[in-house]
């Protein structure tokens, strides 16, 4: 994975929307400017209490946004979608998601 994007003087800089299976096959979605850093706090035990009852095994799908507004917008619709359509995402784009239009 990458690492964080810096963004040019004057440009917001990018959000992603993420999702991170736990090991009881769950996903979990959320926001970061740094989702390779907040995957790593999931794993260590830091961040959310989703992962305290099963803990963070991968992070299986990063979508790039152009700023935290749209992260927003995206992890709502995300989170709406049934498992299978979240599954289906991970399918089709993984970790490697293009920027939302």
């Amino acid at each position: 994975m990458s690492e964080a994007v810096e963004a040019p003087a004057g440009e917001a800089k990018p959000w992603f929307v993420y999702l991170v299976r736990a090991a009881n096959g769950a996903l979990y979605c959320g926001i970061s400017d740094d989702p390779q850093r907040r995957f790593a706090m999931h794993c260590s035990g830091k961040g959310a209490r989703f992962f305290h009852s099963s803990p963070a095994q991968a992070l299986v799908y990063v979508e790039a946004c152009p700023g935290k507004g749209d992260a927003l917008r995206r992890e709502r619709a995300i989170k709406r979608l049934k498992k299978v359509a979240k599954e289906q995402l991970i399918a089709m784009h993984g970790a490697d998601a293009t920027p939302s239009a």
